[in-house]
């Protein structure tokens, strides 16, 4: 037969002067255990009466009562069926009531023994959403708010004993004989069907009883406050771990979104670095941290970016050396993080020199490396010093800095990306360039002779009888321009042996004087029926000799002269100038006093093909390959090519060096 009535209100009716309270999951489950604890820290065989909503939650708790039922021979546990629950009787007699049954929705524990008794008798109070903040409508578990009693008085926990009997009994007959002994050994009132006894008897209150019921054992009342407050602290130290996570969690996160929010705000290493090292640096309370790019081969890097908390002396600037340092290598070989808590402790650092002054000098008492990886190349390395004392980081903490070296490594290489992708805008737009230029310098320098030839060689070919002074112009002049022709080829073929590396160097000891007069004489020969500009040479005999080939140098100073010449009146002048400049190289000068360059085309006069006046409207013959070439010829012995104008109409300055002997 199901009693819709809950247990609760059952009590309550029976005895008017007890008051329900209100009480969470978290407060029920420190009771519950603490109660089942004192049955298990005890000496008698208590009757222990247990009723779960759920089957499942009878399962969290299945092992204690296991354990309980063996101090005891007088345990019942309720619940609703499911799966295989179900009434039997094995370490301890398990009674299924049925689920619309008013013990659905209540949660009791009553414990009854010779001397002591305790009960928890609870039904859930059901919150309306109404009354719940805007946090959402469910409550977490631990939460949970039950309406109930829970006292040690032997009268209450002697009628709940009672009550929850008769239930027992009700589903299951066959315990009728094993319940009444129950109800023999713990003093408890029988059934009005059942009782013996005169009515006026059984309205008389058991004196003995009710004597005692509001005094507990003093021993076990202790006994039971030590084990609840042992579950609420464990209680809380759990809440607090849950907090101490939530907590760190935040933090990882705060820094994993600002280095990301750096690294879309700015595309620049650099600045996604200093954002790094010291958000890093103050979240950890380091008393240095160090972010560095670096690569696997690196022997030594350059500290350009640095935290510094109090106390600990600067490295910004030093080098710190790599490859000497096994830390360092070892947080490189393995690509994981190396942590040394106490470096005045650590093997490695105690027998290896380097490492020892290294701390010693910095002053390192903790020292925590974690490689910037990305796809398994080093990009980088994180470093986090403590100068002060042993002051230990927490396992999430290394994480975090784990979590902020994959954040940087991924960041590093997007600006890196971004950096290529920039430098191949910028070929691909010169390389555009190179062939518009190649376009209409082929079209002008070649289409051009070539025009000139044909029309020379039909005009020979048409008046056999042309004057013999007529025909020696046109020869001379379809020979110039196929001269002209042979020239813009053989920079072609020059520019692009350099290019490709093919060319094969004689490098020798030269006097620069001499290779100086042969350029100039070079130049006069070529332009003889040309007024040229005055030409000042003022190279010193007493320079140390160069290391170079002369061929090539030969080559590079003509050329220099022959634009010099070019983009300079007969009233100006062309200087050509040498000095030892103090690091084993001579720089030499070409000067001229022309049209001089804009400050906006210093940077690409020595791009191949490059005219400043345009291709198809330039004033000066040429290919715009000469100073390519010299480029390519300078670079090719190990030296440096560049130019200087105060701008347009006050001449140029072209300078390059040549390793000395």
């Amino acid at each position: 037969m199901i009693v819709p009535i809950s247990l609760l209100a059952e009590l309550l009716q029976a005895l008017p002067q007890l008051r329900a309270q209100i009480y969470f999951k978290s407060s029920m489950t420190a009771l519950s255990h603490a109660m089942e604890d004192l049955v298990l820290a005890g000496s008698d065989e208590p009757l222990v009466i247990a009723s779960f909503q759920r089957e499942r939650f009878y399962r969290q708790e299945a092992h204690r009562y296991r354990r309980i039922a063996s101090r005891s021979s007088q345990v019942y546990v309720l619940a609703a069926p499911e799966t295989d629950f179900k009434n039997a009787s094995e370490c301890h007699e398990t009674v299924a009531f049925a689920p619309d049954d008013g013990l659905s929705k209540e949660w009791h524990l009553v414990v009854l023994g010779q001397q002591y008794s305790t009960c928890l008798i609870c039904q859930e109070k059901i919150v309306p959403i109404d009354n719940q903040d805007d946090r959402g409508p469910l409550l977490m578990d631990q939460a949970r708010r039950f309406e109930g009693i829970w006292t040690f008085d032997r009268e209450v926990s002697s009628k709940a004993a009672a009550l929850l009997l008769d239930r027992i009994v009700n589903y299951r007959p066959e315990l009728a004989e094993k319940i009444d002994r129950a109800r023999t050994t713990y003093k408890l009132k029988t059934p009005k069907k059942t009782r013996k006894s005169a009515t006026s008897q059984a309205a008389k209150p058991d004196i003995s009883t009710r004597k005692n019921s509001k005094i507990p054992n003093p021993k076990l009342s202790d006994a039971f406050t030590e084990r609840l407050v042992t579950y609420l602290q464990a209680g809380q130290h759990k809440l607090l771990k849950a907090y101490s996570a939530i907590a760190a969690q935040e933090r990882k996160e705060r820094l994993v979104n600002l280095i990301t929010t750096a690294m879309r705000q700015s595309l620049n290493p650099q600045e996604i670095v200093e954002v790094a090292v010291q958000e890093l640096g103050t979240a950890l309370s380091a008393s240095r941290c160090l972010i560095y790019r670096c690569k696997a081969t690196d022997v030594a890097v350059k500290i350009d970016r640095e935290f510094l908390g109090p106390g600990a002396s600067s490295m910004l600037d030093q080098t710190w050396l790599l490859q000497e340092n096994q830390i360092w290598s070892d947080a490189v070989a393995r690509q994981e993080r190396v942590y040394i808590q106490d470096t005045s402790q650590h093997p490695l650092i105690v027998n290896t020199k380097f490492l020892e002054k290294t701390v010693e000098n910095w002053q390192i008492v903790s020292w925590l490396m974690v490689p910037v990886l990305y796809q398994g190349r080093v990009l980088g390395m994180v470093e986090m010093h403590q100068c002060r004392s042993v002051l230990p980081w927490e396992e999430d903490e290394i994480a975090l800095v784990e979590a902020i070296a994959t954040q940087l490594g991924a960041a590093l290489i997007q600006a890196e990306t971004y950096a290529h992708l920039e430098e191949l805008n910028q070929q691909l737009e010169a390389l555009d360039r190179t062939r518009s230029n190649l376009i209409a310098i082929t079209g002008h320098e070649l289409r051009t002779p070539l025009s000139t030839i044909q029309v020379c060689l039909e005009s020979l070919n048409s008046e056999p009888d042309m004057p013999a002074e007529l025909r020696q112009i046109m020869l001379e002049t379809a020979l110039g321009d196929a001269d002209r022709m042979r020239k813009l080829v053989q920079d072609f073929l020059t520019l692009s042996h350099l290019e490709s590396g093919r060319v094969q160097w004689n490098v020798e000891s030269l006097t620069l004087q001499e290779c100086v007069d042969l350029a100039l004489s070079s130049v006069r020969s070529r332009t003889v029926d040309q007024q040229l500009p005055e030409i000042i040479a003022e190279v010193s005999a007493e320079l140390p000799l160069v290391q170079a080939d002369g061929e090539w140098l030969v080559e590079v100073l003509s050329k220099l002269l022959d634009n010099a010449c070019k983009f300079t009146t007969p009233q100006g002048s062309v200087t050509v100038q040498a000095k030892y400049n103090g690091s084993q190289m001579v720089e030499v000068l070409v000067a001229d006093t022309g049209r001089g360059i804009e400050a906006n085309s210093l940077k690409v006069v020595f791009d191949r093909f490059y005219q400043e006046e345009g291709a198809l409207r330039r004033s000066a013959g040429g290919t715009g390959l000469g100073l390519a070439i010299c480029k390519q010829i300078v670079a090719g012995w190990g030296g440096k090519i560049w130019v200087d104008s105060a701008g347009k109409d006050r001449g140029s300055e072209f300078h390059f060096t040549i390793p000395t002997v």
